[in-house]
Protein backbone atom coordinates (compact mmCIF):
# COMPACT_ATOMS: atom_id res chain seq x y z
CA UNK A 1 0.00 0.00 0.00
CA UNK A 2 0.77 3.33 -0.20
CA UNK A 3 3.19 5.19 1.93
CA UNK A 4 2.79 8.88 3.40
CA UNK A 5 5.37 11.20 4.96
CA UNK A 6 3.17 13.42 7.49
CA UNK A 7 5.24 16.56 8.49
CA UNK A 8 3.58 18.20 10.82
CA UNK A 9 4.01 19.37 14.72
CA UNK A 10 0.45 19.79 15.64
CA UNK A 11 0.18 16.42 18.06
CA UNK A 12 -4.13 16.01 17.11
CA UNK A 13 -3.55 16.20 13.55
CA UNK A 14 -0.89 13.65 13.49
CA UNK A 15 -3.15 11.56 15.28
CA UNK A 16 -6.27 11.82 13.39
CA UNK A 17 -4.54 11.37 10.13
CA UNK A 18 -2.71 8.08 11.67
CA UNK A 19 -6.12 6.75 12.87
CA UNK A 20 -7.98 7.69 9.83
CA UNK A 21 -5.33 6.11 7.18
CA UNK A 22 -3.83 3.52 9.21
CA UNK A 23 -6.51 0.66 9.13
CA UNK A 24 -7.12 1.62 5.57
CA UNK A 25 -3.33 0.05 4.79
CA UNK A 26 -1.68 3.07 4.53
CA UNK A 27 1.84 3.52 5.84
CA UNK A 28 2.73 6.48 7.25
CA UNK A 29 5.82 8.02 8.61
CA UNK A 30 5.77 11.58 10.58
CA UNK A 31 8.14 14.31 11.65
CA UNK A 32 7.66 17.32 13.58
CA UNK A 33 9.65 19.69 12.12
CA UNK A 34 11.60 20.35 8.62
CA UNK A 35 14.75 19.17 9.89
CA UNK A 36 13.58 15.60 10.76
CA UNK A 37 11.43 15.98 7.91
CA UNK A 38 14.65 16.52 5.36
CA UNK A 39 16.09 13.62 6.79
CA UNK A 40 13.24 10.85 6.61
CA UNK A 41 13.13 11.94 3.02
CA UNK A 42 16.76 11.86 2.35
CA UNK A 43 16.50 7.99 3.67
CA UNK A 44 13.69 6.46 2.74
CA UNK A 45 11.23 6.27 -0.37
CA UNK A 46 7.02 8.01 -0.35
CA UNK A 47 4.73 8.16 -2.37
CA UNK A 48 2.98 11.58 -1.02
CA UNK A 49 4.38 14.13 1.32
CA UNK A 50 1.81 15.65 3.59
CA UNK A 51 3.46 19.24 4.61
CA UNK A 52 2.55 21.80 7.58
CA UNK A 53 3.74 25.50 6.33
CA UNK A 54 4.40 26.36 9.78
CA UNK A 55 6.85 24.28 11.25
CA UNK A 56 9.35 24.62 13.84
CA UNK A 57 12.67 25.56 12.33
CA UNK A 58 12.61 25.64 9.07
CA UNK A 59 9.19 26.13 7.87
CA UNK A 60 6.99 24.00 5.15
CA UNK A 61 7.89 26.46 1.97
CA UNK A 62 11.84 26.41 2.87
CA UNK A 63 11.45 22.82 3.38
CA UNK A 64 10.03 21.86 0.10
CA UNK A 65 12.33 24.20 -1.94
CA UNK A 66 14.88 22.33 -0.28
CA UNK A 67 13.18 18.65 -1.11
CA UNK A 68 13.12 19.85 -4.73
CA UNK A 69 16.43 22.10 -5.33
CA UNK A 70 18.76 19.95 -3.36
CA UNK A 71 17.59 16.99 -3.12
CA UNK A 72 16.26 16.54 -6.22
CA UNK A 73 13.07 14.99 -4.83
CA UNK A 74 9.58 14.55 -6.99
CA UNK A 75 7.71 12.94 -4.24
CA UNK A 76 4.17 14.86 -4.64
CA UNK A 77 3.80 17.25 -1.96
CA UNK A 78 0.37 18.18 -0.62
CA UNK A 79 0.74 21.46 1.57
CA UNK A 80 -1.26 21.42 5.04
CA UNK A 81 -2.03 24.97 6.16
CA UNK A 82 -4.24 27.65 8.31
CA UNK A 83 -3.29 30.47 5.53
CA UNK A 84 -5.69 30.55 3.00
CA UNK A 85 -4.77 34.03 0.89
CA UNK A 86 -3.53 33.81 -3.42
CA UNK A 87 -0.17 35.00 -1.94
CA UNK A 88 -0.23 32.33 0.58
CA UNK A 89 -0.69 29.40 -2.22
CA UNK A 90 1.09 30.93 -4.82
CA UNK A 91 4.53 30.76 -2.43
CA UNK A 92 3.67 26.99 -1.95
CA UNK A 93 3.24 26.19 -4.91
CA UNK A 94 6.27 28.06 -5.91
CA UNK A 95 8.17 26.63 -3.50
CA UNK A 96 7.30 23.15 -5.56
CA UNK A 97 4.06 21.83 -3.71
CA UNK A 98 1.64 20.05 -5.92
CA UNK A 99 -1.34 20.67 -4.29
CA UNK A 100 -3.01 23.09 -1.33
CA UNK A 101 -5.17 21.83 1.71
CA UNK A 102 -6.41 24.71 4.02
CA UNK A 103 -7.36 23.68 7.76
CA UNK A 104 -9.57 22.04 8.68
CA UNK A 105 -9.44 19.72 6.91
CA UNK A 106 -12.08 16.48 5.78
CA UNK A 107 -10.28 13.99 6.11
CA UNK A 108 -12.43 12.23 3.13
CA UNK A 109 -11.25 15.11 1.03
CA UNK A 110 -7.14 14.49 2.25
CA UNK A 111 -7.35 11.00 0.96
CA UNK A 112 -9.73 12.27 -2.33
CA UNK A 113 -6.10 14.60 -2.95
CA UNK A 114 -3.31 12.01 -1.77
CA UNK A 115 -4.88 9.23 -4.15
CA UNK A 116 -5.00 11.85 -7.32
CA UNK A 117 -1.22 12.77 -6.59
CA UNK A 118 -0.49 9.64 -6.31
CA UNK A 119 -1.84 8.47 -9.25
CA UNK A 120 -0.79 11.84 -11.71
CA UNK A 121 2.70 10.79 -10.22
CA UNK A 122 2.43 7.46 -11.30
CA UNK A 123 1.07 8.57 -14.62
CA UNK A 124 4.04 10.50 -15.46
CA UNK A 125 6.73 8.50 -13.87
CA UNK A 126 5.76 5.71 -16.38
CA UNK A 127 5.83 8.31 -19.54
CA UNK A 128 9.61 8.49 -18.84
CA UNK A 129 9.98 4.54 -17.29
CA UNK A 130 10.73 1.25 -18.84
CA UNK A 131 8.40 -1.84 -16.92
CA UNK A 132 9.10 -5.16 -17.29
CA UNK A 133 6.69 -7.25 -14.44
CA UNK A 134 7.41 -5.94 -10.93
CA UNK A 135 10.35 -4.22 -12.18
CA UNK A 136 10.84 -0.18 -13.50
CA UNK A 137 13.51 1.65 -14.37
CA UNK A 138 13.50 5.42 -14.40
CA UNK A 139 15.17 6.89 -17.65
CA UNK A 140 15.18 10.47 -17.06
CA UNK A 141 15.38 9.97 -12.94
CA UNK A 142 18.38 7.20 -13.42
CA UNK A 143 16.79 4.59 -10.65
CA UNK A 144 15.76 1.19 -10.99
CA UNK A 145 13.24 -0.27 -8.28
CA UNK A 146 12.16 -4.41 -8.09
CA UNK A 147 8.70 -4.99 -6.22
CA UNK A 148 9.35 -1.49 -4.39
CA UNK A 149 12.60 -1.84 -3.41
CA UNK A 150 14.96 0.85 -4.76
CA UNK A 151 18.23 -1.03 -6.44
CA UNK A 152 21.80 0.08 -7.07
CA UNK A 153 23.32 -0.03 -10.25
CA UNK A 154 26.46 0.87 -11.75
CA UNK A 155 26.11 3.31 -15.06
CA UNK A 156 27.31 0.46 -17.06
CA UNK A 157 25.08 -1.73 -15.03
CA UNK A 158 22.07 0.52 -15.83
CA UNK A 159 22.94 1.33 -19.43
CA UNK A 160 22.74 -3.05 -19.47
CA UNK A 161 19.42 -3.04 -18.01
CA UNK A 162 18.05 -0.68 -19.99
CA UNK A 163 19.18 -2.30 -23.16
CA UNK A 164 17.59 -5.55 -21.57
CA UNK A 165 14.55 -4.03 -20.69
CA UNK A 166 13.76 -1.91 -24.00
CA UNK A 167 14.44 -5.34 -25.55
CA UNK A 168 12.40 -7.51 -23.40
CA UNK A 169 10.86 -10.37 -23.69
CA UNK A 170 13.55 -10.51 -26.90
CA UNK A 171 17.04 -12.05 -26.56
CA UNK A 172 19.98 -9.43 -27.02
CA UNK A 173 23.31 -10.81 -28.64
CA UNK A 174 26.40 -10.23 -26.67
CA UNK A 175 27.75 -8.30 -29.72
CA UNK A 176 24.79 -6.33 -29.85
CA UNK A 177 24.98 -5.84 -26.10
CA UNK A 178 28.70 -4.83 -26.57
CA UNK A 179 28.31 -2.20 -29.35
CA UNK A 180 25.17 -0.31 -27.27
CA UNK A 181 27.09 -0.09 -23.91
CA UNK A 182 30.91 0.57 -25.39
CA UNK A 183 30.46 1.83 -28.68
CA UNK A 184 33.44 1.49 -30.54
CA UNK A 185 35.66 0.88 -27.30
CA UNK A 186 34.70 -2.49 -26.36
CA UNK A 187 37.14 -4.18 -23.90
CA UNK A 188 39.26 -6.50 -24.72
CA UNK A 189 38.32 -8.49 -21.72
CA UNK A 190 34.91 -10.65 -20.99
CA UNK A 191 33.51 -7.44 -18.88
CA UNK A 192 30.11 -8.04 -20.37
CA UNK A 193 30.15 -11.04 -18.21
CA UNK A 194 31.38 -9.33 -14.91
CA UNK A 195 28.43 -6.38 -15.56
CA UNK A 196 25.99 -8.72 -16.06
CA UNK A 197 26.81 -10.52 -13.21
CA UNK A 198 26.99 -7.18 -10.65
CA UNK A 199 23.17 -6.32 -12.52
CA UNK A 200 22.27 -9.94 -11.33
CA UNK A 201 23.31 -9.05 -7.85
CA UNK A 202 21.24 -6.54 -7.60
CA UNK A 203 17.85 -7.08 -10.31
CA UNK A 204 17.44 -11.08 -9.20
CA UNK A 205 19.68 -11.92 -5.90
CA UNK A 206 17.48 -10.39 -3.33
CA UNK A 207 14.12 -11.80 -5.17
CA UNK A 208 12.38 -15.30 -5.46
CA UNK A 209 12.09 -15.37 -9.46
CA UNK A 210 15.22 -14.27 -11.22
CA UNK A 211 14.62 -12.13 -14.68
CA UNK A 212 17.60 -12.13 -15.97
CA UNK A 213 18.28 -14.63 -18.14
CA UNK A 214 21.37 -15.88 -19.86
CA UNK A 215 21.25 -17.61 -23.58
CA UNK A 216 24.09 -20.35 -23.51
CA UNK A 217 26.86 -19.39 -26.37
CA UNK A 218 24.34 -16.26 -27.81
CA UNK A 219 23.19 -13.62 -25.43
CA UNK A 220 20.86 -12.59 -22.16
CA UNK A 221 17.20 -11.71 -21.98
CA UNK A 222 15.10 -10.06 -19.86
CA UNK A 223 11.64 -11.63 -18.70
CA UNK A 224 8.71 -11.39 -16.91
CA UNK A 225 8.59 -14.13 -13.82
CA UNK A 226 4.89 -14.40 -14.13
CA UNK A 227 4.58 -15.33 -17.94
CA UNK A 228 7.56 -17.11 -18.07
Amino acid sequence: MYKILVIEDNPDIVANIYAFFEPKGFELDNAHNGYSGLTLVSNNRYDVILLDVMLPGMNGTQLCKKLREELHDKTPVLMLTARDTILDKVAGFDSGADDYLVKPFSLVELESRIKALIRRHQDSHCEQSLNVGGLCLNIEEHTVVREGKSLKLTPTGFKILQILMSASPRMVSKNELEEKVWADDIPSSDALRTHVHSVRAQVDKPFAKPMVMTVSGVGYQLIDPDKA
